[in-house]
């Protein structure tokens, strides 16, 4: 798997670069924040769930590239976000400063508005896209990053911090904040296919599943890994008082339902008839994962 995540990591990464090039605002120093923020060290796992997902139903990668680098910037945003102060408050991502760390605050907040607002011009500006689907796919963007997921997700994580909300309501949080970007990843990548409409329900529950098993990983390794690995502030959920899988169920009981969430992942996997190699992988990586 390692070999195929690096080819897309890579070919999204030329996407984003560039794509960028062709947007270069003044002050210089608006260009090269919103450029440090995007072309980072980013793992890219939902760009390579696009292409993962559009690869297996046979559609040309470059008709996935628009929708790839458009999840990336809005999941890129939403981490310079969550960073500022007035949110996590991290001085650390992907290894390096955060955007308001290197930047400042006032430039982070633009720099994420920037970037969600280029995630939809970037599909706009597809050549290889028809109409009709780039008008789906920017549904679909808003949808997963708009109230009813990310940001309404994220509202509610940060309400609840120093509480302990019962097991379906922290589900619900991480299925909007977490899940819902992840399912639109899967969405993007099959959508053009003639048999998206048949497929429609199971991704989704596929995008559920791993995209739940991602966040309780997460959790996990907040109290597992180190700063170093992590490439963030280990313990930053405990020392914010966040709901965390953990914190409710226990350190082994989160493990025991990522493992089972793994499990039924794959079984999707093959009912779709998607159970290519990279694909199985790639769900397994997302348990197995260091950071």
């Amino acid at each position: 798997m390692k070999n195929q995540l690096t080819l897309y990591q890579q070919r999204v990464c030329n996407k984003l670069e560039t794509f960028l090039q062709e947007y270069q605002p003044e002050p210089l120093k608006l260009t090269k924040a919103i450029h440090y923020a995007t072309l980072n060290n980013g793992k890219r796992l939902r760009p390579a769930l696009v292409y993962a997902t559009g690869e297996a139903l046979k559609i040309p990668l470059e008709k996935l590239d628009s929708a790839a680098a458009a999840i990336e910037l809005i999941h890129s945003y939403s981490l310079v976000h969550d960073d500022l102060p007035a949110m996590d408050d991290d001085d650390l991502r992907r290894g390096q400063p955060t955007c308001h760390v290197k930047f400042g605050e006032s430039t982070a907040i633009l720099v994420g508005d920037a970037q969600q607002t280029l995630a939809f011009d970037c599909i706009a500006k597809d050549t290889f896209v028809s109409s009709h689907h780039k008008i789906q796919m920017i549904q679909m963007l808003c949808h997963a990053s708009g109230t009813e997921g990310m940001i309404g997700g994220q509202f509610i994580d940060i309400e609840s911090e120093g509480k302990t909300p019962s097991l379906s309501s922290l589900q619900q949080m991480h299925k909007m904040k977490t899940g819902a970007l992840i399912q639109a990843a899967l969405l993007l990548g099959a959508c053009q296919s003639k048999d998206y409409e048949t497929l429609k329900p199971s991704l989704v529950d596929f995008g559920a599943k791993i995209g739940l098993a991602f966040q309780i990983q997460d959790d996990i390794l907040d109290i597992e890994s180190n700063t170093e690995t992590l490439g963030k502030p280990q313990g930053s959920d405990l020392d914010t008082d966040k709901a965390t899988y953990p914190k409710l169920m226990g350190l082994s009981e989160s493990k025991t339902l990522r493992n089972q969430l793994i499990s039924d992942a794959k079984a999707l996997l093959i009912n779709m008839k998607l159970n290519n190699q990279f694909l199985t992988e790639l769900v397994d990586y997302i348990a197995d994962r260091s950071h």
